[in-house]
């Protein structure tokens, strides 16, 4: 009866401890996948060969700028676990980028388990994250110096009065009588190219009238605001060695009868969380951009420009 009791108390112990070590395992926004030589055209064929084979549907590519590729792709684990959650089809997609820096190809991709808790989805995505990486591989996580916990992620806002994922205010784009309307005015603004704003990918989430769309934003070349041009914002946050360039594109999300993105001061430190606040590469040299992307969305929603610009 004594080793009885002191057997099960022996497992209670190890499963205390195990539920404490993954309580603070900390999660980093991207995974370096190689690091090749090979030229970049040919680095992407192999690449997508490699996702498709893996199950993933390639559901949109671009390069947002010289020497980067951004694949983008989902799966039936991706899409149903959008399907269970509030906003999931924020996450539907992950998003594998390939950049050149100096005479080498930097394949990456965002990191699901991180990106599930971030958008306080339902499940962690681990299978996934298993399937990308037996895929196209891993060799370290980065990002992040220290990483976040699944807590943190599931809380997460950069600073004091900086916006959570649930701050729908700060996130709503316009609003309409239904879906099909609200659905129809994204559509025909995105294939017109409106405020400098182009469709990338779109993912139909199963089961809710929810949409997804990946959207690349570029200055247009009348009078455009420079600060909504997501080359002009990465050339400035992505300068470390190793670049996170899978932070692209942004996103649009259909859900119900109104439009909605994630406000950049939470979008972009979501994936960037050791940015400074000031000093060279920081926040305070995009301060305009937050903005100046939601007034480019916006527009593409059909919805009202607001100036809510804070400094």
């Amino acid at each position: 009866m004594k080793s009885t009791i002191k057997t099960l108390l022996g497992f209670a112990m190890i499963a205390f401890a195990l539920s404490v070590q993954a309580a603070s395992e900390k999660y980093r926004p991207f995974v370096l996948a190689e690091i090749t030589k090979d030229n970049l055209a040919v680095v992407q064929q192999s690449v997508e060969r490699k996702l498709t084979d893996a199950g993933f549907e390639i559901v949109g590519s671009y390069s947002p700028y010289k020497d980067a590729v951004v694949i983008a792709i989902t799966n039936d684990a991706l899409k149903q676990n959008a399907a269970q959650t509030s906003f999931g089809g924020y996450g539907a997609a992950q998003r594998v980028s390939l950049t050149k820096v100096g005479g080498e190809v930097q394949i990456s991709y965002t990191n699901p388990t991180y990106m599930a808790y971030a958008y306080r989805m339902a499940g962690d995505l681990a299978g996934v994250t298993a399937q990308l990486e037996k895929a196209l591989g891993k060799k370290d996580t980065f990002g992040s110096e220290k990483g976040l916990t699944e807590k943190k992620l599931r809380k997460y806002h950069y600073m004091f009065g900086m916006e959570y994922f649930d701050d729908l205010n700060m996130h709503e784009l316009a609003q309409y009588p239904n879906h099909q309307a609200a659905l129809k005015a994204v559509e025909s603004n995105l294939a017109n190219g409106v405020a400098g704003v182009n469709q990338v990918y779109r993912i139909d989430i199963p089961g809710k009238d929810e949409i997804v769309f990946g959207v690349s934003r570029k200055k247009p070349v009348n009078g455009g605001d420079k600060y909504m041009d997501e080359s002009f914002i990465m050339g400035i946050i992505d300068f470390k060695e190793l670049r996170s360039t899978a932070h692209l594109p942004y996103e649009i999300l259909v859900s119900g009868n109104k439009v909605y993105h994630l406000y950049a001061r939470f979008r972009i430190a979501i994936n960037f969380p050791d940015l400074s606040m000031m000093g060279d590469n920081s926040f305070m040299n995009i301060v305009e951009s937050p903005e100046a992307i939601k007034k480019a969305l916006t527009k593409v929603a059909g919805g009202q420009v607001k100036e809510e610009y804070w400094q």
